[in-house]
């Protein structure tokens, strides 16, 4: 019987993560090596091309290491919030290649579900990473279509307030106003789903 720690357990995942928010290139390192082929299988499911899929890996991770800082554990499991980065940079991807995807709940379910199968998973972790990624499409599917995409654009997109405005022909203060509101029901929503 193997006594190795898993490298995808979340509470590893989630130390990880919490010191690459405070610059520890060793720890991000870490999880880079844990998580990077999950990561990359996602991509190239959504992407069928290997060279876009290592593209949108490195974007993701740039990303990841960029807004480490910013992670909040209570919101999301270090692989839900992961793979929503990489699927929403893959996203973005397909969009300057002129392909239309607009942010779907049922399809952001599945498709973070579907990333976070692991075959080596005891029933017990599994049913942990599927609650976590369960949790949280169904309050971001409980947000208002518009509001959903706005956070999705700011939160997984890294973009800024202004820059998710141009994108969506909104005034900035609408889209200031929309984020803190959306966010304050994600983290009430979860709270609620957590007591349950």
């Amino acid at each position: 019987m193997s006594t190795d720690v898993n490298p995808l357990d979340p509470q590893q995942l989630r130390t990880w993560l919490l010191a690459a928010g405070k610059r520890d290139g060793g720890a991000f390192r870490s999880l880079y090596d844990a998580t990077s082929p999950k990561l990359f299988g996602f991509a190239l499911r959504i992407l069928h091309k290997r060279e876009l899929a290592e593209e949108v890996l490195q974007e993701s991770y740039v990303a990841i290491w960029n807004n480490a800082a910013n992670y909040q554990s209570h919101l999301a499991a270090p692989m839900t919030w992961m793979a929503t980065i990489v699927r929403n940079k893959a996203f973005d991807h397909l969009r300057r290649s002129d392909a239309a995807v607009e942010i779907d709940a049922e399809q952001f379910d599945s498709e973070v579900m579907n990333a976070l199968q692991d075959p080596q998973a005891t029933p017990i972790e599994a049913l942990q990473m599927s609650g976590d990624a369960k949790a949280l499409a169904w309050c971001m599917s409980a947000l208002e279509g518009m509001h959903r995409q706005v956070v999705a654009l700011a939160y997984y997109h890294d973009l800024s307030h202004s820059e998710v405005a141009e994108r969506m022909k909104l005034p900035v203060g609408t889209v200031k106003t929309w984020i803190r509101r959306s966010l304050d029901k994600l983290r009430t929503c979860l709270a609620k789903r957590e007591q349950t």
